[in-house]
């Protein structure tokens, strides 16, 4: 009996490793090299507003026109988002089923270029899931683009597209309030070190947040101190979705715009999502390159 769970120990090894050497054969294709194949997934969050398209739309043209010989291919993280366009017809993969989708194609090189603000928790799932594709091979190589804001020459870039976003008419007395996302990640750091960089050259120029510091009751604070009568409120989301038509712009009393008009400040919403303009939507695609250049 001893001698027989012996040998049945020492068999489980052997056939594995037999396993795993006709796998790589059977990869290898018989010592032929796969073709390179290239190609762009662009993972943002999603949006199911018909409007929010224009933002998508945008963003892939700006891609496309950049790199005109690599097949592009779109996911949303929304597990909720998806599942209301389905429910409209249209159907968006997960990045998982996306990059799963291109390995059945025969991609052998990916960019995963993320379109989030910054490298907060979404980024970060995405970067995992980048992770766990590379481990499980399938792709020669795969790599993740970075957000809007990773550095400080994206930074740079972000103030001087912002300014060019102010209405004209604004006044110089006026206030330009950008609504963020916010998150609990540490990365929300980089929404009040963009607000001292852009007061820098506007000093009515403010940055708060739906869901992290600063937040709406803190910038009203400030506006009321400056004794600003008149606030300019710009979504700073790719997209001028659910948080800028309700949250920032809606009629209800938590609203930013109620919250500021209550205390005597007339609000002008502009909705309009970043990725509506260019020099916003450049900062992405110019992080394309960083994969890319790698596959060289």
């Amino acid at each position: 009996m001893l001698s027989m769970k012996k040998n049945i120990l020492i068999s489980i090894p052997a056939i594995f490793m037999s396993f795993c050497l006709c796998a790589v054969v059977l990869a290898g294709d018989h010592g032929h090299k796969t073709p390179k194949k290239v190609g762009i997934l662009l993972v943002a969050f999603g949006s199911s507003l018909p409007g929010a398209q224009v933002s998508f739309d945008n963003i892939e043209n700006t891609t496309k026109a950049a790199y005109p010989d690599i097949p592009l291919r779109w996911a949303y993280t929304s597990h909720i988002i998806r599942k209301k366009l389905a429910k409209q017809g249209r159907h968006l993969d997960s990045p998982e089923v996306a990059l799963a989708k291109m390995q059945d194609e025969g991609f052998t090189h990916v960019a995963v270029q993320s379109l989030h603000t910054i490298g907060g928790a979404e980024y970060h799932d995405l970067r995992r899931t980048v992770g766990a594709f590379k481990a499980i091979g399938g792709f020669q190589r795969i790599l993740l683009g970075n957000p809007l804001l990773a550095t400080q020459q994206d930074m740079q870039l972000a103030v001087a597209a912002t300014l060019k976003t102010i209405p004209q008419d604004r006044q110089k007395s006026d206030a330009v309030v950008l609504m963020g996302h916010g998150t609990h990640h540490p990365s929300n750091a980089f929404y009040a070190a963009l607000m001292w960089q852009l007061q820098l050259k506007d000093p009515n120029v403010f940055i708060g947040t739906v869901e992290g510091y600063p937040a709406a009751d803190d910038i009203r604070e400030i506006l009321l101190q400056k004794k600003i009568k008149k606030a300019y409120l710009m979504p700073f989301m790719s997209v001028a979705g659910d948080h800028a038509k309700n949250d920032m712009a809606g009629d209800e009393d938590d609203s930013w715009k109620s919250i500021f008009t209550k205390a005597g400040i007339q609000c002008v919403p502009i909705l309009k999502g970043t990725a509506e303009y260019p020099d916003f939507v450049d900062i992405w695609v110019s992080h394309i390159r960083g994969p890319l250049s790698h596959f060289d």
